[in-house]
């Protein structure tokens, strides 16, 4: 699906003679010089935030709270559905308000989410007054560096290609991306792993790791985006020399996970609070793959759930199958460290009661969107395809979640 990125270039060796000092001159970061193929990515970054906005408000009209209503629903209500709770009321409240915890009947488990967006959310509210709004805020800016990172790595997978504006697009389009323009995670954490795999291709560790570590705060999806870079700097180390001494820095994205069960013990007396959380609030019991396999396709076609929710699981098989796909082709080009990040992701995902945000999780696939690109490079026909398939898909996840449906 891709190639492998070219080998760093070293800097030229100094000659005897000095050169010429140079006139003070305002350095800008490499992350943030702007070339015309980013800032083109970024213009389509903003076109798609623009249509998601406007689909918002025909559902604000369309499809009020009230069926029978003469105003359209409040201007940002349509982005603030479902997991968006648990974020607000964990930035607002704290994991445990009130000496409230698990023990309670109604608890929520809201220990099953990360604090890393929570902690950002309550730092913006204290500058924007709605926590909608704050949460928006977030997705925007970290989508824009999510898809300028990922651009960047398609361009060093695939240079001088166009691979890069394919590959942006492809993701933008892709059904579930609406969750990158609401109050979730996926932004966030993509804005830090996308870099961090970034930094890992061009040997810089340390950058690496502790970007690596800034995404395990927001989702455990940083300990398996930190497991592909172990895998890449062993076999980068066996090829060159010095970066031996780079491998105590490895072991700093497991730092946040750790801390974070230490902080759950302190209030639960339970080492695997996170993981009873998942269990209790979304049936994340392990069960063999096939076990989860069976229980999924039983919710899809059996009619034992409503109709929107059947639909949904449909999108869940789909999403696995497609994920078992990206894993044997990264196999078969021996992309060692991108087949354990969708390796261990589709294990973690496919071995619960049921699958679960599967589709959601495709978002942070970066092989899939990159060898997509580049298969629609070598047939343009791919490209028709995929857009064609594509948008009826993106359009019904996306009003099915602005109107308050469950969309994976």
């Amino acid at each position: 699906m891709t190639v492998a990125p070219p080998e760093p270039r070293h800097s030229p060796t100094w000659s005897a003679r000095l050169p010429e000092r140079p006139s003070p001159r305002l350095r800008v970061p490499r992350l943030v010089r702007l070339n015309p193929g980013d800032r083109e990515v970024l213009w389509l970054y903003l076109l798609t935030r623009i249509s998601i906005w406007i689909t918002a408000y025909c559902v604000r009209w369309l499809f009020p709270g009230n069926g029978d209503a003469h105003q359209p629903s409040p201007l940002l209500e349509p982005f603030a559905r479902w997991d968006w709770g648990h974020f607000l009321h964990i930035a607002r409240d704290g994991y445990f308000p009130g000496e409230s915890g698990p023990w309670d009947k109604k608890w929520d488990s809201r220990e099953a989410f990360f604090p890393g967006f929570p902690l950002l959310l309550r730092a913006v509210h204290t500058v924007v007054p709605s926590w909608t709004a704050a949460g928006l805020l977030i997705s925007f800016v970290a989508g824009a560096v999510g898809v300028l990172a990922l651009a960047r790595i398609a361009r060093l997978y695939l240079p001088g290609t166009g691979a890069d504006r394919r590959t942006v697009l492809f993701f933008l389009l892709s059904p579930c991306a609406i969750f990158l323009a609401v109050g979730y995670t996926e932004a966030l954490f993509l804005a830090f792993a996308l870099p961090g795999w970034l930094a890992a291709q061009r040997h810089r560790w340390a950058t690496a790791a502790l970007l690596t570590a800034l995404a395990t705060t927001v989702r455990i999806s940083g300990l398996f985006v930190a497991a592909a870079i172990a895998v890449h700097f062993v076999l980068t180390a066996a090829r060159a020399r010095g970066h031996w001494r780079s491998l105590p820095w490895l072991a700093l994205p497991a730092l946040p996970a750790a801390l974070y069960a230490w902080y759950l013990h302190a209030h639960t007396d339970d080492w695997m609070a996170w993981k009873h959380a998942q269990e209790r609030g979304w049936f994340r019991t392990f069960h063999t793959p096939w076990e989860g396999w069976s229980h999924t396709w039983d919710a899809a076609f059996d009619r034992t759930q409503s109709a929107g929710y059947a639909v949904m699981f449909q999108a869940e098989l789909v999403a696995m199958a497609l994920g078992l796909l990206v894993l044997v082709v990264l196999l078969w080009r021996r992309r060692w460290a991108e087949a354990v990040y969708i390796g261990i992701t589709l294990w973690a995902l496919g071995t619960s009661y049921w699958y679960m945000s599967i589709p959601r999780s495709t978002l942070l696939w970066w092989p899939l969107w990159i060898g997509l690109a580049a298969w629609s490079l070598r047939k343009p026909q791919v490209k028709t395809l995929y857009l064609c398939l594509v948008a009826p898909v993106s359009t019904v996840f996306t009003l099915a979640f602005l109107s308050g449906r469950w969309a994976g």
